[in-house]
């Protein structure tokens, strides 16, 4: 909530939306006196500021910018009353079409009949609006337009390209210069900045949009991550498979994501009169694996694992980076287990997401039972029976393992409940990154069964569950929190070996192939440049640690350490610094 100062000096506190969607009008009103050919369209409140979309000749420019800032400041500065008034439809559209304004003519034919019909006018601009709207354009004291992108009228590549101008404003000149601070911090988080400059990842519309490339750094961090979690599923008795990243239509249709899902899939391909499309999820084939065999109560639990490459059809509007992407890897398994083996696989699942978390060094985050809307059960697997006993199962599960957590209603998986860890980034907004969810459903789509003790045939109930989600969004979220700084063990290059001149180089050979027998992930930077400028180019490229090598060094058989966070270190054994380094390599950690 924001508070705003009234006549007589009271206040009145209201809510962000509120405050920026009268700033979008304002923005509005700039635009329309320094562009008046300019088509107005629609112009809202957003989670963090707002937006208008124009139909202008020419796109804008920083220059255009610039000065519409300043003319929103001056209509600030006039504080001129926001009123509002109806009109009846016909006068409604004839204002508008006097105004020149087609795209709010067909939002008010489109209006249901007997709908309000309603402007708002501040001075000369009037715009169609069901508001509401702050008294007057003064109460807005403090503002920025923050970036500008094309857009299409109604989301429709169909229709005309716009111009979309973003803003956010503030009470307070001090609360907009903090916002601003943590935009400039955003923008040296992003992952794909630091992706491009640390040679992680790299995208090219021929290849398609949201089709993510790693280059080598990345792929080391990709791999190492592979390696790590599957280290740990392998402890904990899970058997990896490899499943292939498409399927027939069918496969589907039986596990019910046909239903649910084919929005957010590929579209299919006809292959010899069968039908297949891009897998967008892995549960179906890991499905059939389990089928494969005939399994006893005694081969109970089964925990099949995979890293696994899926594909969904993101709208473009929605990609970012490695973040979200159309094909991504995720770190998947799927537990068969008998009904008195939910609570302990269910537990060893959770003890698994914290020994990561702690390891990894993850530490604001929460839980949240995901649950069916009762009032809303078309997107859910009908069986009303089921969800009440999985959603009673899993409350009961984590109450007996002491876990806290948030019931949300309505973001159960189709097939069942789950628990989710929402974690909360550096910066933007939290979202899941682990998920565990418990399945009665798709064991029976499938017809699956175990053998139990007396005989005879059960269906075995199935937990789906993500430690990292994706691979790729985890490195997008590990780069975002460490600023593209990642520990030690995770660094694409760990060491960088930097001789003061040429006369240290055959040294600095012995010290880099010394370190490589080592297993360390070491480069040799041989070029002719000032020691000075080696320093900063592997600061800049994030590496842990630099070897700065002169004549002492050569004579002392040593290294001056200089670490990326502590700075020099001072000259120390070859042998001493690689003892030091592999036991934090070992150890996951950091500096």
């Amino acid at each position: 909530m924001f508070k705003i100062k009234l006549e007589g000096g009271k206040t009145r506190e209201v809510e962000e939306k509120l405050y920026w969607h009268t700033t979008a009008h304002i923005l509005a009103q700039a635009v329309k006196r320094l562009f008046p050919n300019c088509k107005l369209t629609i112009g809202p409140a957003i989670e963090n500021g707002f937006y208008y979309d124009f139909d202008v000749e020419q796109p804008f420019t920083e220059e255009d910018i610039a000065k519409l800032e300043e003319e929103m400041k001056k209509i600030s500065k006039e504080d001129l009353p926001i009123e509002r008034f109806e009109l009846p439809r016909e006068e409604a559209i004839q204002l508008m079409e006097e105004r020149k304004e087609p795209y709010k003519v067909e939002l008010i034919r489109e209006l249901p009949e007997g709908e309000v019909i309603s402007f708002y006018k501040q001075g000369e601009f009037v715009d169609l609006c069901r508001g509401p709207h702050l008294p007057s354009t003064g109460k807005v004291k403090a503002m920025k337009l923050t970036s500008m992108s094309s857009a299409y009228w109604r989301g429709d590549a169909k229709n005309k390209t716009l111009q979309r101008v973003y803003g956010i404003s503030f009470p307070k000149a001090s609360e907009l210069e903090e916002y601003l601070q943590k935009l400039e911090e955003a923008k040296q988080r992003d992952h794909r900045k630091l992706g491009k400059e640390l040679g992680i990842f790299m995208t090219n519309d021929l290849v398609g949009k949201g089709l993510p490339m790693y280059l080598p750094n990345g792929y080391i961090v990709w791999e190492l991550l592979e390696n790590y979690i599957k280290a740990k599923e392998r402890k904990l008795g899970y058997k990896h498979v490899l499943t292939p990243p498409l399927a027939t239509v069918d496969l589907y249709k039986t596990s019910g994501h046909w239903d649910h899902y084919k929005d957010g899939m590929f579209p299919k391909m006809e292959v010899e009169g069968e039908e297949f499309v891009l897998r967008p999820m892995n549960c179906p084939h890991h499905m059939m694996i389990y089928a494969n065999d005939i399994h006893s109560y005694r081969d109970l639990p089964i925990r099949i694992g995979e890293i696994a490459r899926d594909c969904r059809f993101e709208a473009s509007g929605t990609l970012k980076g490695i973040e979200r992407a159309r094909t991504f890897c995720q770190n998947d398994a799927h537990l068969f287990v008998t009904p008195e083996q939910i609570e302990s696989e269910f537990k060893s699942v959770v003890d698994l997401i914290l020994e990561v978390y702690k390891e990894l060094n993850i530490t604001d985050y929460h839980f949240e039972l995901s649950l069916r809307d009762p009032k809303d059960k078309v997107k859910y697997f009908p069986d009303d029976a089921m969800w009440n006993h999985a959603e009673n199962t899993l409350r009961q599960v984590l109450k007996d393992i002491g876990i806290e957590y948030v019931e949300k209603i309505g973001e159960a998986a189709f097939y069942g409940p789950k628990l989710d860890v929402q974690v909360k980034p550096a910066v933007g907004n939290e979202y899941t990154l682990s998920t565990c969810q418990l399945d009665f459903c798709l064991p029976m789509r499938f017809n699956l069964s175990y053998i139990d003790k007396e005989g005879q045939k059960k269906t075995p109930v199935v937990l789906h569950r993500a430690i990292l989600g994706s691979i790729d969004r985890f490195i997008a979220y590990y780069l975002e929190e460490t600023k593209g700084a990642l520990p030690i063990w995770l660094s694409p290059v760990q060491v960088k070996v930097l001789p003061i001149t040429d006369k240290q180089m055959e040294y600095a050979k012995k010290v880099t192939q010394e370190l490589e027998k080592q297993g360390i992930r070491v480069e040799l930077d041989e070029r002719q440049e000032k020691i000075g400028y080696k320093i900063r180019s592997a600061q800049v490229e994030k590496v842990p640690y630099m070897l700065i090598l002169g004549d002492k060094e050569v004579e002392a058989n040593g290294v001056a350490v200089r670490e990326r966070k502590g700075g020099d270190l001072g000259q120390m054994s070859l042998e001493q610094f690689i003892v030091s380094l592999k036991e934090k390599i070992e150890k996951h950690s950091g500096e």
